[in-house]
C-alpha cells in the first residue's frame, strides 16, 4: 500500500480543512515546498497536492507551487482543484504533475473526462469520487450530484478508469478512523480497481487496517500535521 501525504494550499500555504469547510482552516508554518521535500527525504514517493484556491475559482491557481515541488523533489505528483478545461489540465502536466484528480469535472461533465481517459490513459487521470451517504458531492462538497457511487464507478471503470480517490466527507478532517466497510464493499465489486483511500485516519492502526482489506493507497493529511503518526512511520507503509 502506498502512503500518499496530502498538501492542501490556500494563499500559497499548507492547511487543512475540516470536512472541506474553508471556515474551519488551519494553516501550517512550513511552505509548501519544505513540507514536500521533508516527505522526500523520509523516502515517501508520492503526493496529493490540492489546490483549494483554484477549487474555487474553477481554475488552477497555485500551479507556481506545483512547478516548484515537481522541479526541486522526485515525488510523483497528483493534482487535484479546478481542473475543469483541457487547457487548465496541459497547464497543470506542463508544471510537472504526473497525474491529475478529476472531482466534480467528473461529475459534471462526463465526456471530457472519459475524453481525457482515451487520450491521455488512466495512469494519468485519477477519479475523485467524494461520498456523502453513497451519493457523489460536487462543488466542494455542497451540492449532491444526483450519481450513485457504485453506478459512478462503474461507468467510469467501463470507460478505462483504473484509479480512484474516495473520500468518505463525513471523515474527512474528523481523525476518527476511515469508511473501512466502504471500501471494502467498493473492493468487493471492482477488485481490480486501485482504490486510494481518503479521510478520517487518525493513527497507525487506520494504516494497518486500510492495508489488511487491500487499497492501492491511503491518503494522510491531519494526523500527520498534528503529529499522530509520524513521517517515519508514514514511509514504512510506501510498497
Amino acid at each position: 500500500m502506498k502512503v500518499i501525504p496530502a498538501i492542501d494550499i490556500i494563499d500559497g500555504k499548507a492547511v487543512r480543512l475540516t470536512k472541506g469547510d474553508y471556515n474551519q482552516k488551519t494553516e501550517y508554518s512550513d511552505s509548501p515546498l519544505a513540507v514536500a521535500k521533508e516527505f522526500e527525504q523520509a523516502g515517501i514517493t508520492n503526493l496529493h497536492l490540492v489546490d483549494l484556491d483554484g477549487a474555487k475559482a474553477q481554475k488552477p491557481q497555485n500551479l507556481s507551487i506545483l512547478d516548484s515541488i515537481t522541479s526541486e523533489t522526485n515525488l510523483d505528483v497528483d493534482f487535484g482543484g479546478g481542473v475543469k478545461s483541457n487547457e487548465s489540465l496541459e497547464a497543470v502536466f506542463k508544471a510537472g504533475a504526473k497525474q491529475i484528480t478529476a472531482g466534480s469535472i467528473a461529475a459534471k461533465d462526463k465526456p471530457l473526462v472519459k475524453g481525457w481517459l482515451k487520450e491521455f490513459g488512466a495512469e494519468r487521470i485519477v477519479l475523485g469520487a467524494d461520498v456523502i451517504n453513497e451519493q457523489i458531492a460536487i462543488s466542494g462538497w455542497q451540492e449532491d450530484s444526483g450519481l450513485e457511487l457504485f453506478s459512478f464507478l462503474e461507468e467510469y471503470i467501463d470507460a478505462g478508469a483504473q484509479y480512484c480517490i474516495c473520500t468518505d466527507v463525513s471523515k474527512d478532517g474528523m481523525l476518527q478512523g476511515p469508511a473501512i466497510d466502504l471500501y471494502k464493499r467498493i473492493l468487493a465489486r471492482f477488485p481490480a480497481l486501485r482504490l486510494i483511500a481518503s479521510g478520517g485516519v487518525a493513527e497507525l492502526s487506520d494504516l494497518e487496517a486500510l492495508s489488511q482489506i487491500g487499497v492501492y493507497g491511503t491518503i494522510v493529511g491531519k494526523a500527520y500535521y498534528e503529529g499522530r503518526i509520524s513521517l517515519e512511520e508514514l514511509a514504512a507503509f510506501n510498497s
